[in-house]
C-alpha cells in the first residue's frame, strides 16, 4: 500500500486519529460534569482504592492485589534497583518459566509490554525499561476480551456496559509472499510496520505457507494493531453474574474495564478457564467504541454515557468522604503521565 493511500486510510477512519482529536470536541461535556461535581478532577473518587481513581500513574501491582487472586496470573514485582541475575533466579524459582510476560508497573496502552523468551531477552528488557516492572506467567488462553463494568455506590449489584473482543494483529500466508509483503497488504498491519521491523528484523523476509497464521503482536492493544470488535450483544446473565461476583469483592472499585484472557465465552459465563490480565479504572476506555463499524458519533455518545456514570459514582463517593484531586495535583499527574508515556513509547 502506498504511503498516500495509508495516510488517506488513517484520515478517513477515525479509530486511528490521535486521542486529542477524538476527545477535545467533548471538552464542554467534561466541563459540565466538572461543574456538577465542583471539581475538574472529580474522577479521583470514582475508585477510592486506586491511586488517582485509576486515571493514570497507578501501580498495576497495587491493582492486582485488589483482585481475587484465583483470577489473575502469577505475578512478581521487579524493582529497577534489584540485581537482574538474582531477580531472574527468583522468578524461575517461583514457578514462572520462559516464555513469560514483562510489563511496566506504571504504564498505559500496552507500551513496554513484551514476551520474554530467554535470559538474554530478560536482561535486555531490564536494561532498557525506565521504571519498576512486573513479570507474569504466560496464560495459555488465546482469546482476549475487554469488559466495562460500573456499580453505583450503595447498589448491591453492578452491570456490564460494553464488551469488546480483541483480535491480535496477524497475517495469513499465501505460500509466496514474505511476512513484510503480507503486512503491507493490510492498512491495519502496515501502520505498525516500523515497530514490527524493529521487533523482527530480517525475520520479516520469511515466506509463510498457504493459510499459515503468524501473530505479529500477541497483545490485545489497539495502539499496537489489534482489531476491536463490539460484542456487547453477547452479554448474558451468566457473564453478568461472573463479572459482578468478582468486582463486588474488590473493595473500593466501582468503575473500569477488565481485560480478560479466556478460552470461550461459554466458559467465562460459567466462571472458569479465564484470567484477568489487567483492570483499568477511571482512565479505562469503553473500547467497544473502536469497532470499525461504529461512527465517531456513536463513540461520542458512549464516552458521554460512561463519563456520566463516572461523575455520578464520584459525587456519591465524595459525599461519603472520599476526596477529589486538587487542581495542582491533577495537573502534576497529567504532566508525569505524559513524561512516562514518552519514555515507554521508545522501549
Amino acid at each position: 500500500m502506498s504511503s498516500w493511500k495509508l495516510k488517506w486510510h488513517k484520515l478517513t477512519h477515525w479509530e486511528y486519529w490521535p486521542l486529542w482529536a477524538i476527545y477535545y470536541p467533548l471538552f464542554p461535556v467534561w466541563l459540565y460534569f466538572s461543574l456538577k461535581a465542583r471539581s475538574f478532577f472529580f474522577f479521583n473518587a470514582a475508585n477510592p482504592s486506586m491511586k488517582n481513581g485509576g486515571m493514570a500513574m497507578e501501580s498495576k501491582m497495587d491493582i492486582y492485589n485488589l483482585i481475587p487472586q484465583e483470577h489473575i496470573p502469577q505475578t512478581l514485582f521487579v524493582s529497577k534497583e534489584a540485581n537482574p541475575a538474582m531477580m531472574l533466579e527468583n522468578i524461575l524459582d517461583s514457578g514462572i518459566s520462559f516464555p513469560f510476560i514483562a510489563k511496566p508497573d506504571i504504564g498505559m496502552k500496552a507500551f513496554g509490554v513484551e514476551k520474554i523468551h530467554n535470559k538474554d531477552e530478560f536482561q535486555g528488557y531490564f536494561a532498557k525499561t525506565p521504571e519498576n516492572f512486573l513479570v507474569q506467567e504466560l496464560i495459555p488462553h488465546t482469546k482476549e476480551v475487554g469488559i466495562f463494568y460500573v456499580r453505583i455506590p450503595g447498589d448491591e449489584n453492578g452491570k456490564i456496559t460494553g464488551i469488546v473482543s480483541k483480535e491480535f494483529l496477524s497475517v495469513i500466508g499465501d505460500g509466496k509472499s514474505s511476512i513484510e509483503q503480507l503486512i503491507k497488504k493490510n492498512p491495519r498491519s502496515h501502520l505498525q510496520l516500523k515497530a514490527l521491523q524493529k521487533k523482527f528484523g530480517a525475520g520479516l523476509k520469511q515466506v509463510l505457507a498457504l493459510d499459515e497464521e503468524f501473530i505479529l503482536v500477541p497483545f490485545g492493544s489497539h495502539t499496537r494493531g489489534a482489531k476491536f470488535v463490539d460484542i456487547t450483544h453477547k452479554l448474558n446473565e451468566g457473564l453478568s453474574k461472573t463479572i459482578d461476583g468478582i468486582c463486588s469483592r474488590m473493595n473500593g472499585f466501582y468503575y473500569g474495564r477488565l481485560d480478560v484472557l479466556y478460552h470461550s465465552l461459554e466458559d467465562l459465563a460459567e466462571g472458569k478457564n479465564f484470567s484477568i490480565i489487567e483492570i483499568n479504572g477511571a482512565g479505562g476506555e469503553a473500547t467497544h467504541i473502536y469497532d470499525p463499524k461504529h461512527s465517531l458519533f456513536f463513540a461520542w455518545r458512549e464516552i458521554t454515557k460512561h463519563w456520566n456514570y463516572m461523575n455520578k459514582i464520584s459525587i456519591l463517593n465524595h459525599e461519603m468522604g472520599h476526596s477529589y484531586l486538587s487542581f495542582r495535583d491533577g495537573r502534576e499527574m497529567l504532566r508525569a503521565n505524559g513524561a512516562l508515556e514518552a519514555q515507554l513509547r521508545v522501549i
